[in-house]
This record gives C-alpha cells, sequence and structure tokens, in this order.
C-alpha cells in the first residue's frame, strides 16, 4: 500500500510542469497581444496617420514578414548564445520597438518599427517553445509547448480586447506604450526562472543545424503550419470591419467578441497541447476540417449577431487548436536542430499570415466588402489537411508514430 501511494505521488509530481513553462507563457502573452492587438484598433490608427483600412493593415502583414524572416535568422544568430540571454534580449527588443511606435507618426516609421518587433518576436517563440519542450521531458513535450502557446491565446482573452479598450480610452499609442512597459516588467522574471544552459553550451555549427532540412516531414508540417494559420488569420485580420459593416456590431463591443475568440482559442491550445502528446494527427486533420467548415458557415450567417460571435469563438477553438501540435512535430522532425526546427514553424505560420492577411486586404477592397476576407480565409483552411494527411500516411508507412515520447536531444 506504501509503494502503491509513493508509485502515484511520483506520477502526480512528474506530470507537473515546471514553472518555468508558465513563465515562458507569459512571455507569449505579450508577443501574441501585440500580433493581434492591430486588428482591434486598425480602423483608429488608419485615421491618424492618414491611411486606408487596407494600408493599415500591412501593420499586421510586415510583422508577419519579419516573423518569417526573423525566427530562423535570429536563431542561427544566437546559436552558441545561452537560450536565457536569448530571451532577455528579444525582450528588450521587443520593448524598443514599441515606443517606437507608440512615439511614431509616419507610417514608414511605424512599420519599420513592426518590423523590429517582429524580430524580437521570432526569436522569443522559436526559442521558448525548444526551451519547455527540453525543461518538460520526454511524454510532455506537447503539454508543454501548448501552456506555452496558450500564453498567446490569453492574449486574445485579455490582451487584445483590452488593448482595444485601452485604445478607445486613451488612444491606440496607450496600448503600444503598455505593451513596452509591460516587456521591461518581464525581463527579471525570465531571467531569474529559465535555467542558466542550453543551446548556448553545446558545440553547434550552422552546417549541422541546415542539415536537418532535409527532412520530407519537416516540410510536411511547415505547409501544415501556414495554412492552418493563413486560413484563420485572413478572416481575423479584417474581424473589425466584418463586425461593424457586415454584422453591424457596435464598435464598443467589438472587444468583447474578441475576448470569445480569445477564450476559444486558449482552449484550443491546451487542448490540442494535451492530445498532441498521444495523438498528434488526429489533431492537425480534425481542427482544419472543422475550420474550413466554420469559416464557410460564417460566409451565410454573417449577418446575424450572435451566430457570428459564436462561430468566431468556435474559430478561436478550432482555428489555432493544432499549433502546439505542430510545433512540437517540427522540434521532433529537426533531429538535433529543435531551435531551427522551431523557428521555422514560426516562420511557417507567419508565412500563412502574412500571405493571407496580404490577399484578405486585396478581396476586402472587392464586392465581396468586409466577407472577402472570411472567403480567403475559407479557402486557405480547406488546403491544411493536405499535408497533415501526407503526413500520417508516412507515419503510419513507417510504423512509427510521432507519439507520446518527445525529443529529448534538446541540450
Amino acid at each position: 500500500m506504501h509503494d502503491e501511494a509513493t508509485l502515484v505521488s511520483r506520477k502526480a509530481r512528474s506530470s507537473r510542469l515546471p514553472f518555468v513553462v508558465y513563465a515562458l507563457a507569459l512571455g507569449t502573452f505579450l508577443m501574441l497581444t501585440t500580433e493581434f492587438v492591430v486588428a482591434g484598433i486598425l480602423p483608429d490608427i488608419a485615421a491618424d496617420v492618414q491611411v486606408s483600412v487596407a494600408q493599415a493593415g500591412t501593420l499586421i502583414t510586415v510583422f508577419a514578414v519579419g516573423m518569417i524572416v526573423g525566427a530562423p535568422l535570429m536563431a542561427m544568430l544566437t546559436l552558441r548564445m545561452p537560450q536565457r540571454v536569448t530571451l532577455m534580449l528579444a525582450l528588450g527588443l521587443f520593448a524598443l520597438g514599441h515606443v517606437v511606435v507608440a512615439a511614431g507618426s509616419d507610417f514608414g516609421v511605424l512599420l519599420a518599427a513592426r518590423f523590429l518587433t517582429a524580430l524580437a518576436t521570432g526569436a522569443f517563440w522559436a526559442v521558448a517553445a525548444v526551451v519547455a519542450t527540453r525543461v518538460a521531458g520526454p511524454g510532455s513535450g506537447s503539454r508543454a509547448v501548448g501552456v506555452v502557446n496558450a500564453g498567446g491565446m490569453l492574449a486574445t482573452v485579455l490582451g487584445v480586447p483590452l488593448g482595444a479598450f485601452a485604445g478607445q480610452l486613451v488612444g491606440w499609442r496607450g496600448t503600444f506604450w503598455a505593451l513596452a512597459v509591460l516587456a521591461v516588467v518581464a525581463m527579471p522574471m525570465i531571467a531569474r526562472h529559465v535555467p542558466r544552459g542550453g543551446a548556448g553550451h553545446r558545440s553547434v555549427s550552422v552546417r549541422s543545424e541546415l542539415a536537418a532540412l532535409r527532412s520530407g516531414r519537416l516540410w510536411l508540417v511547415l505547409a501544415a503550419c501556414a495554412a492552418t494559420t493563413g486560413g484563420v488569420l485572413a478572416a481575423y485580420s479584417y474581424v473589425a470591419p466584418l463586425l461593424t459593416e457586415q454584422t453591424g456590431i457596435p464598435s464598443n463591443l467589438v472587444p468583447l467578441v474578441l475576448a470569445g475568440f480569445g477564450v476559444g482559442s486558449l482552449a484550443g491550445s491546451v487542448l490540442g497541447g494535451r492530445l498532441g502528446d498521444t495523438r498528434p494527427h488526429t489533431a492537425t486533420i480534425a481542427a482544419p476540417l472543422a475550420t474550413a467548415l466554420i469559416l464557410l458557415t460564417l460566409c451565410f450567417v454573417s449577418s446575424a449577431p450572435i451566430p457570428t460571435t459564436v462561430l468566431l469563438v468556435l474559430l478561436g477553438l478550432f482555428g489555432l487548436g493544432a499549433n502546439p501540435v505542430l510545433i512540437s512535430l517540427a522540434v521532433r522532425y529537426a533531429a538535433h536542430a529543435p531551435t531551427l526546427g522551431s523557428s521555422l514553424s514560426v516562420a511557417a505560420f507567419n508565412f500563412g499570415t502574412a500571405a493571407a492577411s496580404w490577399i484578405g486586404g486585396v478581396a476586402l477592397g472587392t464586392g465581396l466588402g468586409a466577407l472577402g476576407p472570411v472567403a480567403v480565409g475559407t479557402a486557405i483552411a480547406a488546403l491544411t489537411p493536405i499535408p497533415a494527411t501526407a503526413l500520417a500516411v508516412i507515419q503510419r508507412r513507417r510504423g512509427t508514430g510521432a507519439g507520446p515520447e518527445a525529443v529529448n536531444a534538446l541540450s
């Protein structure tokens, strides 16, 4: 009886994630807040800097482009640097970029500052996923990444709506000032709780890292990353004009709808992370199929406030639920180059965001109006099951799964 109680106690302890995972989640909370917050204050920014809403939407696109370039580039540049130092430097650069946006008045300066911020965000996100996977240990990698991602999803519940409210109360610039301050506050927490060591203390080379690019399964994961996020962000990037112009929801209630999307995405990230350690391919195939169906339905009921709100909550739940699973698979299939694998997944997510938000902006100016981005998102989401299914077939033929075991060669 005593031995059985001890075994249960040990199992309970092993199932708990280290506190550092939650500290990293705080960082991703800030990172995703800045990526998504622009969607809720887009009309205010456009009016202030005297550009169209579609032009202001390029602030989302250029951020995504910065993440595409920044995640793998910063992963290579900081390869020999301790991961703790990389995370702190990323937060500092993040804060600087927000100060420039908050104080700037020229639209070109705003675009440049958003690009700078994206470089920092890409570096932080890529390294955070690797650190979380490493400290969680075998069997809990996807769950740890799910918690880190949940910090980002919490941004859509609290950060983005609060940012939109702050924009209405003190102007959109106040939102960026607040993010800069919070990034500075987060630096000591990262310094204290992220363990010393990591990639910077092992012998590494760019050539050995780039060898991971030979993995065909890695490229299938990256294709799924781009499509799954592109489908959601094509619609979400222009959700404010959809809600105010098509649905008829007052602008002061838009943050509440955004919070609903955030609640769905937070739940999806946690649930997806848990499922990813046992049935990863189920998550990566089922989630985008549900997303495409949700977006298609939204095209037909967007004039009704309640169905539209419910569908946006479901879009958050299914649309971003597979992301932690895909990140874990990218880390796994990159083998001995986990940071590169993680950074490439970040780049792929944002390639999908950049392409989809740009196409969505073009569609916004067509006869479809506010429904244009939703139609674009539907088409992109429908493509996601193709690489996800191909990956599942390859794994079945090999007789192995991405399975409950996680990558453990991360230090």
